[in-house]
């Protein structure tokens, strides 16, 4: 037996539900794995709500790490005693263990922990596309990413960094001000007491950017089209502070013919190879030390409840790690 966190109806962190469930032998292309750590992130709770809708009853969660127990017989990638991690697979990380396509799932190498997996796999990969395939950054560009002392923020600004960009980031407190320029922005805006806009001005002496990334939504989604240059790109890749409300796409012809995108890792990570190389690339720095992984809390899986009221409170700083 085995236990899993599912809801059988959408809601508050109330709904979470801690079951025991008999979990079986892997099939034909999957994997066994019995986890160790398990990341926790804002989508999650978009599934609890019913924001992004899901088939009930549902398990939750989209990123671990842990050791491969048994494998499909037609499984030949992996063998029991890896380890390994995933951050693109169906639905259903709040588990102690469970069965996953092998086709989801990479190896660990030495330098890189559980901990560091679970807590990057799904906010690295999506740092991944974002400054490499989404936008490709290159040195020279002046980047905006809002907040910046969250999970993929603080991914997005290490990297970009180190890509030769000037990263300007938003933040909502001086204590997670503080953690942005830890992770290598050259400007920190406190959006509770300067107008981000404005200072974007200020910072590219009135040229605006080239790129805006953000997670936040409703709150800022216009206002961050005014930080664009002509035919700048647009990446609203969540909604913490709830859905982009509908507007005229003529908009974006008066700001300068700009390009807006919603994308998604799935889209990205199309392939095992696709998946694989955006992996080894995000393993690579972070065992270099060019990325360093700041996990700000952990929690026990059985308090998942606690960890989704204070991830939607704004509590957390930094990527939230659930331990098993």
């Amino acid at each position: 037996m085995t236990h899993i966190v599912r809801i059988h109806k959408t809601g508050g962190p109330e709904v979470l539900s801690w079951e025991e469930i008999e979990l079986g032998k892997p099939g034909p292309g999957e994997a066994r794995i019995r986890q160790t750590a398990v990341g926790l992130n804002f989508i999650d709770t978009y599934n609890r709500r019913g924001i992004y809708p899901l088939s009930l009853p549902s398990g939750l969660g989209g990123e671990a790490a842990g050791i491969v127990e048994e494998i499909g017989s037609d499984v030949t990638e992996l063998k029991p005693g890896d380890r390994v991690a995933y951050g693109n697979a169906p639905i259903g990380a709040y588990a102690e263990a469970r069965l996953i396509p092998a086709s989801r799932l990479v190896k660990l190498p030495q330098g890189v922990s559980d901990q560091q997996a679970a807590a990057m796999m799904l906010k690295g990969l999506t740092a991944q596309y974002l400054l490499r395939q989404t936008y490709r950054v290159k040195p020279g560009d002046v980047i905006l990413i809002h907040a910046a002392a969250g999970g993929v923020g603080s991914i997005v600004s290490q990297w970009g960094k180190h890509l030769g960009a000037t990263v300007i980031g938003t933040v909502g407190s001086e204590a997670k001000a503080r953690l942005a320029r830890a992770h290598g922005c050259d400007h920190v805006i406190d959006y509770t007491k300067e107008d981000f806009v404005k200072r974007v001005a200020e910072i590219t002496a009135g040229k605006k950017l080239p790129v805006v990334y953000d997670s936040v939504g409703k709150d800022t989604f216009l206002k961050s089209l005014d930080c664009l240059a002509p035919l700048g790109l647009m990446v609203s890749f969540g909604q913490s502070s709830g859905l982009v409300e509908p507007f005229s796409i003529n908009i974006l012809t008066g700001k300068g013919s700009l390009f807006v995108t919603r994308p998604t890792l799935a889209h990205y990570a199309t392939t095992t190879e696709k998946l694989r190389a955006m992996a080894k690339e995000l393993f690579d720095l972070v065992a270099a030390g060019v990325i360093k992984i700041e996990i700000g809390q952990t929690y026990k899986l059985k308090d998942i409840a606690q960890a989704h009221r204070d991830l939607e409170a704004r509590k957390t700083t930094g990527s939230t790690v659930l331990v098993v």
